[in-house]
């Protein structure tokens, strides 16, 4: 787990870097269930835990909620999220399959010789990425996912459909908990991944679009039969 008290032990250290510290710390939390779903967050009482000020548990706190990982309620401070409902779960990859597979066909077209490179190292990165249980674990294979998504949106090369992403990436990673199983789906999401890659390498724009349907809609389905019931 990152180590936000090296600020309390001597070594110069930046609010930023301090800030991104206690993000991660609590990120895990939440990854592993250690803050549990209604929750309420002390931002006294994680900062006292971290060894640090509030100021970036406070800091901290209003990214997560960004994600939608916790929600600031008037007059009583931060809780946990709820965990995504079956309804909350469908929408999202209902969004999720209204922009990205535009972002796809529109890559495809428009992507740079750096960004096809990029997106063979985010493949590359996910393969060799370990997939343990804990979210210290696998958290490097959810950061070359995210990325590998990101790259896409990125060079679609719309400002409107990139900002529509960008709001749906938090809670693509809040959905994680939805199954509350950690990876289980590594080496089909990797061949998925990959075949999005080669329609893109091929330079074809419309099968570009429909692997990354295809990869959507199977992630949709393993994440609903892994689901506890409502």
């Amino acid at each position: 787990m990152p180590d936000p008290s090296v600020a309390r032990a001597g070594f110069p250290v930046s609010r930023q870097v301090l800030a991104d510290h206690v993000y991660e710390a609590l990120l895990e939390w939440l990854m592993d269930g250690r803050l549990e779903p209604g929750a309420a967050v002390s931002i006294d009482g994680m900062a006292r835990d971290l060894d640090v000020s509030p100021t970036p548990v406070r800091e901290a706190l209003a990214r997560l909620e960004h994600t939608g990982m916790v929600r600031r309620v008037a007059l009583k401070g931060y809780r946990v999220a709820p965990v995504f409902t079956r309804e909350d779960f469908a929408e999202l990859m209902e969004a999720r399959l209204s922009i990205e597979p535009v972002n796809a066909r529109l890559a495809c077209s428009r992507m740079t010789p750096d960004g096809l490179d990029a997106l063979k190292q985010a493949v590359e990165d996910l393969k060799t990425a370990p997939r343990g249980g804990t979210f210290a674990e696998y958290r490097s294979y959810l950061e070359a996912d995210e990325r590998f998504h990101q790259l896409i949106a990125a060079q679609a090369n719309n400002q409107f459909l990139l900002a529509a992403y960008n709001t749906l990436g938090g809670q693509i990673q809040r959905f994680r908990l939805f199954g509350g199983v950690g990876i289980t789906d590594a080496e089909q999401a990797i061949a998925e991944h990959q075949a999005v890659l080669d329609a893109m390498l091929s330079g074809d724009p419309e099968k570009a679009a429909q692997m990354m349907i295809d990869h959507v809609e199977k992630v949709r389905g393993r994440a609903m039969a892994d689901a506890p019931e409502d």
